[in-house]
């Protein structure tokens, strides 16, 4: 759940920029996952596989945002530019 809550901000226009940072949060993730599992393979109880399962799978969910949060941006950017040069061709029509 924490996840998809940062998910759900960095999905906002503000918060675009910190999708490559957000990525950097697979790595603890993965340490988890690791410890898990060599708990598990030191005799530990087979229910630590769910927490393996789902620390890769948070793992996985914040190394894709930052490729997309990334698009997604360049794609707000460009958006943005081109309202504001038609606002700018508007005001200039305007003015004539």
């Amino acid at each position: 759940m924490p996840t998809n809550r940062l998910l759900d901000a960095i999905r906002t226009r503000r918060g675009l920029k910190w999708g490559i940072p957000a990525m950097l949060l697979a790595i603890p993730y993965l340490l988890a996952a690791a410890v898990f599992r060599d708990a598990i393979e030191g005799g530990g109880p087979a229910c630590l596989n769910l927490l393996v399962l789902l620390c890769i799978w948070n793992a996985v969910k914040l190394t894709i945002v930052g490729p997309v949060s990334a698009v997604l941006l360049i794609h707000a950017r460009a958006t943005e530019r081109v309202e504001r040069r038609r606002g700018e061709a508007s005001e200039a029509f305007r003015a004539a």
